[in-house]
């Protein structure tokens, strides 16, 4: 089929390498513009897709929008059966949704209705879901509304981070565009509506959500240091001996172990909780290197005992599974659960 791709972040890239080995002609990707990046943000930085795109020979394009008709006219020149949309991060107005003959479909990483919106996947991690997938839908003028053709299922494991499950949603969204696209040429692919009971809003991340609060269970602070970890990075403040300063923790483990809420316990570092304790599996202070708990104790001289300084953020993380306000973007404030 021809198709014009869009998308951005690497999560995108296997779905484009993989439809173009399978032998559909991409006559155009529509990705972000390059922007200022790396360490001191002194480098242009293409997207994951611009890059993948360029090194297959298909022409890029990087629209600031696409509501005038100057980009309309453009994007209806490229003559496309279908637009595939994976993370892209623009809204596709009513001409551009229109302009290919079989529309515009999407891969989003949620099991729809749950999770609609901008981080379905470090939402699920951070209410505590047990599963979540791809849905392959039809694009229309709502936020992620449109009917559902193929529905995956993915489980998140304890361990998971939204690194690691972002890694494997990718490859199953590729497995599932490639099955959509040959059911849709062929006339086989089918629609269905969504349910209007069970949805949730997944807002995006921000970074003012990612202190700890070390007064929750073991098992709500690990989905929120898997949920935020690799990027922004669940976060609270240890006393060092040149003064405060922030730890990262990107990766736990939920024991049994009990004590003050936010002690170290153990050289393993192992750090309590208002229900249960963690186990830092891998965590980092600010301006060093990632290392394993026990090693960052051992190398800042810190000792079973120390406290992590209290929670005062003036709004919790993510959302409340049990309570998802249906149809509604949820309130602000809420603190995720430890169960789908």
């Amino acid at each position: 089929m021809r198709i014009v791709f869009m998308g951005a972040p690497e999560f995108a890239v296997p779905t484009l390498r993989r439809i173009v080995g399978e032998g559909h002609a991409v006559a155009a990707v529509y990705t972000r513009a390059p922007k200022p990046g790396g360490r001191r943000g002194l480098q242009i930085q293409k997207t994951p897709v611009a890059e993948a795109a360029e090194s297959l020979g298909i022409p890029v394009f990087t629209p600031s929008t696409l509501k005038d008709e100057k980009e309309n006219s453009l994007f209806r020149s490229h003559q496309a059966d279908v637009g595939l949309v994976v993370a892209y991060g623009l809204i596709l107005p009513p001409a551009i949704l229109a302009a290919p003959e079989y529309g515009c479909l999407n891969m989003h990483a949620s099991l729809l209705p749950r999770w609609r919106g901008a981080a379905p996947i470090q939402r699920a991690i951070m209410a505590g879901d047990a599963e979540t997938g791809i849905c392959l839908m039809r694009m229309e003028a709502g936020l992620d509304t449109g009917p559902v053709a193929i529905r995956e299922v993915v489980p998140i494991r304890p361990e998971d981070t939204a690194g690691d499950l972002t890694k494997r949603l990718a490859e199953v969204a590729a497995e599932v565009a490639v099955r959509g696209l040959v059911e849709l040429e062929q006339g086989t692919l089918r629609f269905n509506e969504q349910s209007a009971i069970g949805v949730t809003y997944a807002r995006k991340i921000e970074k003012d959500e990612a202190e700890i609060d070390w007064r929750r269970s073991a098992a709500e602070v690990r989905n929120l240091v898997h949920g935020l970890s690799p990027s922004p990075g669940a976060y609270s403040h240890l006393l060092f001996r040149h003064g405060l300063d922030r730890v990262k923790i990107l990766r736990a483990e939920a024991v049994e172990a009990t004590g003050v809420a936010g002690a170290i316990l153990d050289g393993e570092m192992t750090v309590a909780c208002g229900e249960g304790a963690i186990r830092v599996l891998e965590g980092q202070r600010a301006g060093r290197t990632v290392a394993p708990g026990g090693e960052l104790m051992g190398r800042e001289s810190l000792r079973p005992g120390a406290m992590f300084r209290p929670f005062d953020g003036s709004r919790a993380a993510g959302v409340s599974p049990s309570s998802p306000r249906s149809g509604q973007e949820p309130a602000p404030g809420r603190i995720p659960g430890s169960g789908a």
